[in-house]
């Protein structure tokens, strides 16, 4: 599972800012329905949004990283 997570990191990396500023606001809007379609009706996998959740995660310390210029 490491592995995958690694190329996941890499894969955000290789992102210019405004890139990464446009999939950070992607995946938070997604986040939003997925937690609301959940409010209405359960959705088959539950864990869909704690992975979202990580996903956003990732993507903003990659960005707090490069504001930081490490």
């Amino acid at each position: 599972m490491a592995k995958k997570e690694i190329a996941k990191v890499e894969d955000y990396r290789s992102l210019d800012n405004e890139a990464l500023n446009q999939k950070i606001s992607d995946e938070e809007l997604r986040l939003k329905k997925t937690k609301f379609s959940h409010a209405v009706n359960p959705i088959e996998n539950p864990l869909a949004i704690k992975t979202q959740r990580r996903a956003i995660a990732r993507l903003k310390t990659e960005q707090r990283k490069r504001e930081l210029g490490f």
